[in-house]
């Protein structure tokens, strides 16, 4: 009776598993080619069939042992009908041999193989081995099939199937003719799985058979039972909310929902969803995957609007378009970012759920990035009045900042005098994110090049932060720097390697200071390159342009106990260029400060 399931319906895909080469779908290339070997009498000795799971490789070892074997052959097309063909349909053959080599790897049941290929077939025209899963053969078991595959009986056909063809010896490749079986479009699959329901009466919507076929991943076999799955589970008809529900997936409706949470910046939305989506027994880890699907579908809409090609998986082209033109596309590929990490992490969590809801407002918050990256920043001298403005992006803002910090310094140095005004011309260069490498705040080691000193480093007046340490901004950065260590690991794992030396110590007008016990580290850290992503993932973390200063750690101890009106007097020393009461110009008693007496030698030129 048409519409309703009955017992006779179980087990499709043994009823439905191909007979013949017309069976096969998807594998078109495949199939061609072995046919015209067959027509021509240039039957190969071993064959490898790779591909993903699913997709017909055993079948189609099995036809070819049909094929070859079969009273009106060799053949392009089995009949099915005479005995060798219906015997090794049932397995009834002792000839055609089929091994899962996942639980007989070992030497001596190759071995067993070695010496019985020897003796001719019994009962058809060739002996056909089949080999599935072979490459979890052990390396000595690959070493005695090796042997025989070099010189095969002319009356044996070796079949070896395979996923992972990666993991077997190129010593066995080569001598194999191989076969790379493709992934089922999801057009063929549908069309298959309507095929099956006509032919087995159960009603199904197609929207059901399109989400079972997205589902497969590619595989015939999959979604063939998929479809059993489902036709037990429904009722008069399949449905697509009956499919979703046996599946444990979610419909278009959860993931519109989402979508509108975040476009909206929702976090108690969220919330909601996530708890109702877990009550309802959906899983995390699928939740997540099915997500990344729906943003990937609504960015390939975005960016091709009139193609279909690669946004197969979309059966309602037309209910996504609004949602697509929520998001900008730089916000969309940040978002699969996000969730893709997040899903690597999943994996080997305790909570998988706790991540899932961590993700959505990970993503929830993400800035808008399409303003500043559709403006390129235009920065003009004398424009640092504008800094800050709330018309421009944070990349802006950040530039802004490094360039009104450089004009500082140079103002600086200009006061000290003509001197210093050298020291910076020959710096100047190594000047990049606000970090004037190669001259100190005075520009007295400004003429000290080569960068792999601590002299390389511009000086920090540390009295602000010394004040600043103890108050609730500093507090609530140094409280999330694990976070930020993490985030710079997962970024470059290099740079964390030296950013881990320093302490954060004390946070001032954005600026957070971090004290480290290895120059080297320091200095490391301080590169341009270092300094972009670490100050990236600051801003990312903390939600606004946040720069980093350091300091050694000694340096940093000595001005928490040291009196501020003295320091404020040695830089006052150093800005007008005057001269300590024992005759030291102040840029030596600086390096006799940094580097103590025993390091630091004075030449005095005039003298020599």
């Amino acid at each position: 009776m048409k519409g309703k399931v009955s017992v006779s319906h179980i087990a499709l895909y043994r009823a439905w598993r191909p007979q013949t080469f017309q069976d096969m779908v998807g594998q078109q290339h495949v199939i061609q080619t072995l046919q015209n070997a067959i027509r021509e009498d240039r039957i190969s000795h071993a064959y490898l069939f790779n591909g993903p799971r699913g997709t017909g490789k055993t079948s189609a070892a099995k036809i070819m042992a049909k094929a070859v074997n079969c009273e009106q052959g060799p053949t392009t097309q089995p009949c099915n009908e005479c005995d060798a063909c219906t015997g090794i349909t049932s397995g009834s053959i002792m000839d055609v041999v089929e091994i899962d080599a996942a639980s007989n790897r070992g030497i001596d049941e190759i071995r067993d193989i070695r010496d019985k290929v020897r003796y001719a077939p019994t009962e058809v025209r060739y002996k056909v081995y089949i080999i599935d899963e072979v490459h979890m053969l052990t390396s000595e078991a690959f070493n005695a099939l090796l042997k025989t595959l070099e010189e095969p009986p002319g009356h044996v056909i070796f079949i070896l199937a395979t996923t992972e063809p990666h993991k077997l010896p190129a010593t066995i490749i080569s001598r194999c003719q191989r076969f790379d079986f493709r992934q089922v479009s999801l057009h063929e699959q549908t069309d298959r799985l309507k095929r099956i329901c006509e032919e087995e009466s159960i009603a199904a919507d197609e929207d059901a058979l399109a989400y079972i076929a997205r589902l497969s991943g590619g595989g015939m076999r999959d979604a063939i039972s998929l479809l059993e799955q489902v036709a037990a589970f429904a009722g008069e008809r399949v449905t697509l909310e009956e499919a979703v529900d046996v599946t444990g997936g979610m419909v278009a409706e959860h993931f519109a929902e989402l979508a509108e949470a975040i476009r909206d910046r929702d976090v108690a939305g969220i919330m909601a969803l996530i708890e109702r989506l877990m009550q309802a027994g959906k899983s995390a880890d699928k939740c997540m995957e099915n997500l990344i699907y729906y943003f990937r579908d609504l960015l390939l809409l975005k960016l091709v609007p009139g193609s279909a090609t690669g946004t197969e998986r979309i059966v309602d082209p037309e209910r996504f378009k609004a949602m697509a033109e929520a998001f900008s596309k730089e916000r969309l590929f940040e978002m699969i970012d996000v969730l893709n990490r997040y899903q690597n992490d999943m994996r080997h969590a305790a909570q998988p759920q706790t991540l899932f809801e961590v993700a959505l407002l990970k993503i929830c918050t993400l800035p808008d990035s399409a303003s500043r990256n559709s403006e390129p920043p235009q920065v003009a001298a004398g424009s640092g009045a504008a800094a800050g403005s709330a018309s421009e992006g944070p990349e802006v803002v950040r530039l802004r900042q490094r360039i009104e910090s450089l004009e500082q310094q140079l103002e600086k140095l200009m006061k000290a005098g003509a001197g210093g005004l050298a020291a910076a011309a020959n710096t100047a260069p190594a000047a990049s994110g606000g970090n004037a490498r190669g001259r100190n705040a005075s520009g007295s080691f400004g003429s000290r090049s080569g960068g792999g000193s601590q002299l390389g480093i511009a000086k920090v007046k540390l009295d602000p932060f010394v004040a600043a340490k103890g108050t609730d901004e500093t507090r609530q950065i140094l409280a999330k720097w694990a976070e930020m260590l993490q985030r710079v690991k997962d970024a470059k794992i290099s740079v964390h390697a030296w950013l881990i030396d320093g302490e954060p110590v004390a946070v001032w007008d954005n600026q957070v200071l971090i004290a480290f016990k290895n120059t080297m580290h320091r200095e490391t850290t301080e590169r341009p390159a270092n300094r972009e992503i670490i100050e990236g993932v600051m801003q990312d973390l903390f939600g606004r342009p946040i720069r980093f200063v350091t300091v050694m750690q000694k340096e940093w101890q000595a001005a928490e106990g040291a009196p501020s009106a003295a320091a404020e007097m040695l830089e006052l020393g150093q800005e007008s260029g005057e001269q300590n009461t024992d005759g030291k110009p102040p840029w030596v008693e600086e390096a006799l400060q940094m580097f103590g007496e025993d390091l630091v030698v004075i030449v005095d030129n005039n003298k020599s």
